[in-house]
């Protein structure tokens, strides 16, 4: 069975997500700049109230690339430590989501070696950063070899399913030493092509739906209240659980 990860940023998404059949949850805020670290409260209030889902949190102190100014780094480090706080009394399992590059296109490897210190005995996910990379399959290599438990990627396109090929390559070279879990436009509608594809034991998905907010009374002159907001959505997730499934 693939294992279907969500991406989300608040409570009732992730209960959503569970309720749905995901199987973990990527926690996350700034969705729309690509994932930032979420607040502690927002860390703890989902570990309080999920019951089965695996939790891996994002840690990334900013939108934007990926290569990291020794401020930045302390302040990942900082959250890191607050978050495995947080993590030694959660019913369900919690690892890290990070990454971080060098202006050159590589991994920064010393960068990730502390992170990875402070992450402990935590499964670590190397993010997208990853195909920012120059050489991605040299990319896998350094991050098996530090020890991350897997890498989100489309294979370096913009879809997963455009980098399918890359993909399959990916998966072949990882031969059980990292887990290659794809990520970039997953849908139920292609998801069951990619899997047989590219072999990726773990997919992960936005399953965004766009709601109308609370408001009665919204200022019109006013650019941040359009009057609707995006929510995590059961939809997409059942759906592609059902194209997951074999059949009976």
């Amino acid at each position: 069975m693939t294992l279907v990860e969500v991406c989300l940023d608040d409570v009732a998404g992730a209960l959503v997500a569970e309720s749905a059949g995901a199987d973990r949850v990527e926690l996350c805020a700034g969705l729309a700049d690509g994932g930032t670290t979420p607040s502690i409260g927002t860390v703890e209030a989902v570990l309080g109230t999920v019951r089965r889902v695996g939790v891996n949190v994002l840690v990334r102190p900013r939108g934007g690339d990926f290569v990291h100014t020794p401020d930045e780094v302390a302040v990942m480090c900082a959250d890191i430590r607050a978050l495995q706080r947080l993590r030694g009394s959660s019913p369900v399992p919690v690892g890290f989501v990070l990454g971080a590059l060098t202006p050159d296109g590589e991994i920064d490897v010393p960068t990730l070696r502390t992170l990875l210190d402070l992450c402990g005995d935590a499964p670590v996910t190397f993010h997208r950063a990853f195909d920012a990379t120059r050489d991605l399959p040299a990319a896998l290599d350094v991050l098996a070899g530090l020890g991350v438990a897997r890498v989100l990627t489309s294979g370096g396109r913009a879809t997963a399913l455009e980098g399918a090929d890359v993909l399959a390559s990916l998966v072949e070279r990882a031969a059980g030493r990292i887990v290659v879990m794809a990520g970039g436009s997953v849908r139920g509608g292609n998801v069951a092509e990619l899997v047989a594809r590219t072999r990726v034991p773990e997919v992960h998905l936005r399953a965004a739906a766009v709601v109308a907010g609370a408001s009665r009374y919204r200022n019109p002159q006013l650019p941040y209240d359009t009057g609707e907001r995006s929510v995590t959505a059961a939809g997409p997730i059942l759906d592609l659980r059902r194209r997951l499934s074999p059949p009976m």
